[in-house]
């Protein structure tokens, strides 16, 4: 994992320009510095050493007129090596950033169609004078970047971007609508500022210098609607297969590996089949816990997944208020966008525990959620699929099956029928749109709805799903992954985003993903022999619960209460003014959003 950071432009000092820039991400790459100027073309490279340590792998790495700047991992660059070792190809290096220069010279711009892994890169392709660039299929490694007046500039962060000339603060409106009502950090290639653009994930970018243009393409697309006809065991047979390889994969390393360990079913599947593999290896694992009434302590859990094996070491972190209030100014500095919830501090402390470890790499659990039906509103879709294909009896047993295991009470069953039925009627753009609106007017403009869910192949659960991994949920979750990771200069892997794992679960039925008691059915039913009973068995889901929202707001955070809201001179001040008077008076009805205003605002004066 490292930090990248380059411009096509001719300035008077390039070089200091360069510098600067890697300089603001240096926390991304600590063991090694380099740059490649030639020309116009001005290329940076923070690294943090993980696959071949020595520095014949450092970067930039050059090799027949081709020159690239690379963040992430091909997990499967041994398997690529090997193949193109037997079509003559020679390596200086162990490393795979030297796979992907030799992969292009073989496949052209084809070549991350054979990539397993993630990563954001941009190579300089001397001799059809272009820049090549790339994000991994579901973005788990960032890329920005400024096209402006034939100068292209791109970095890992909007940190290195800022010292540049071509910056300019001025915020994307609709983006911190998105932010405080729905909870999204970002949007297709948009970010919290107008200029910064952000490469979708998925997608190809191409700068040429003679045209300065760019062209962006997809190169891989999710196949959705398409259904095996395989018996279940032969499906959960194919998932631990597939699972298994990921977690192998990701495994690979030349420094140290852990895993971040929440007591819930995903953290907890990874952790037992790394040992599954290596059976009796000591194993650091981290975690973070809250005592107090009303706060959420997985210890228990935990426990359970220590008891079935014996040689994991476990470190555990509680932060403190007084730690909370020490560090937030650090942990939204380098979250690098205004928070939408306060569980990115759990994070943050996490991978600052596994910093004092001295841990490089940590394996965690982000990705299960989105595409196998870990989130208890998937049923609403799931119940809309039935009542649309007329079999209304069976949708209301549906119901009553989730009622029964969710313990909701009549008023909140007949709620869940409601919002089924909305579902059987509405697009995901339209419950979405709905959903924002109901915040209207933060604006107080217009009620244009700043974002568009496209249909997708498959039913109304298959568009839930694909757009939870694309829009409305993962990409938050991934930029805080990296963010609080690469602060600590940690590389945090994602084994559930191996993308032949999401392609297969994409091919399961409704059923097979969630059957109303259990989520995640497929998963749970295929690793039940690794996974420690009532951790495959649990039925509740807690999450990354952090008391922030009200305890912190109202204990070590409640400074923020007292920003000035009014340089959020786009939003409607009265509905601020009332809501937080609201708060302040003991009302926590809308506790969510006035820590999304508050750390907007603080934001805003800070880092903006």
């Amino acid at each position: 994992m490292c930090g990248i950071a380059g411009f096509v432009d001719e300035i008077g000092d390039g070089e200091k320009l360069l510098a600067t820039m890697l300089n603001a991400i240096a926390h991304r790459g600590p063991d090694a510095c380099k740059t490649y100027i030639h020309e116009n073309i001005h290329l940076g490279h923070n690294r943090l050493s993980i696959i071949d340590l020595s520095a014949n792998a450092n970067q930039p790495m050059h090799d027949n007129g081709l020159t690239i700047v690379y963040n992430g991992e091909i997990y499967n660059y041994i398997e690529i090596r090997t193949e193109l070792e037997k079509s003559g190809e020679v390596f200086k290096t162990k490393s795979d950033t030297e796979v992907i220069l030799k992969a292009y010279q073989r496949w052209g711009e084809k070549c991350v169609e054979y990539f397993v892994g993630m990563w954001a890169f941009a190579l300089w392709d001397q001799h059809e004078n272009k820049l090549f660039c790339s994000r991994d299929r579901f973005g788990i490694k960032p890329f920005y970047y400024i096209n402006s007046n034939n100068k292209f500039y791109f970095g890992s962060e909007f940190k290195a971007l800022k010292p540049t000339p071509v910056f300019s603060n001025e915020i994307n409106q609709y983006q911190v609508l998105r932010g405080l009502q729905m909870g999204w950090i970002c949007y297709e290639d948009e970010t919290y500022f107008d200029v910064i653009k952000a490469l979708p994930a998925a997608h190809n970018l191409v700068f040429y210098r003679d045209k300065a243009e760019i062209k962006i393409f997809r190169y891989w697309s999710l196949q959705t609607g398409v259904y095996s006809n395989k018996s279940f065991d032969e499906k959960c047979s194919e998932f631990y297969e597939l699972f298994s390889q990921s977690v192998k994969l990701h495994y690979r390393s030349d420094v140290p590996v852990a895993s971040c360990l929440s007591g819930g079913l995903d953290s907890s599947a990874i952790v037992s089949m790394v040992q599954e593999q290596h059976p009796g290896m000591s194993y650091k694992t981290f975690s973070i816990y809250y005592e107090g009434k009303g706060d959420v302590d997985e210890r228990p859990f935990v426990n359970e997944v220590l008891k079935k094996y014996p040689a994991l070491k476990p470190y555990y972190f509680s932060p403190t208020d007084s730690q909370v209030a020490e560090h937030f100014h650090h942990a939204l500095y380098h979250a690098d966008i205004p928070s939408t919830g306060s569980s990115f501090i759990s994070q943050y402390f996490l991978m600052k525990l596994i910093k004092e470890q001295g841990i490089k790499v940590v394996l965690d659990g982000q990705g299960a959620d989105e595409y196998l039906a870990g989130y208890k509103h998937t049923f609403y879709r799931m119940v809309a699929d039935v009542l649309s294909s007329g079999q209304v009896s069976q949708a209301l047993a549906l119901t009553g099956i989730v009622a029964k295991n969710q313990e909701l009470s009549s008023m909140q069953h007949l709620a869940h029928i409601g919002k089924s039925i909305l579902s059987v009627v509405n697009s995901e753009q339209k419950l979405y749109a709905l959903e924002y609106l109901k915040y209207y007017p933060f604006l107080g403009k217009d009620k244009h709805v700043p974002f568009w869910l496209d249909k997708v192949d498959g039913n109304r659960t298959d568009n839930f799903l694909y757009h939870l991994l694309f829009n409305t949920s993962l990409p938050s979750l991934l930029q805080y992954e990296d963010r609080n990771s690469m602060a600590f200069s940690i590389e945090s892997r994602v084994p559930f985003l191996d993308h032949r794992l999401v392609e297969f679960s994409f091919g399961l039925s409704n059923a097979e993903k969630a059957n109303g008691i259990f989520t995640k059915w497929i998963m749970r039913s295929a690793l039940q022999n690794v996974l420690p009973p009532k951790i495959a068995w649990r039925k509740d889901k807690k999450g990354f619960v952090t008391p922030g929202e009200v305890k912190w707001l109202r204990g070590p955070l409640a400074h923020l209460i007292e920003n000035d809201f009014g340089k959020l001179d786009f939003l409607n001040q009265n509905k601020i003014k009332r809501i937080i008077t609201d708060y302040k008076n003991g009302d926590n009805s809308y506790a969510l959003l006035v820590w999304r205003l508050c750390t907007l605002a603080y934001w805003q004066k800070h880092f903006c």
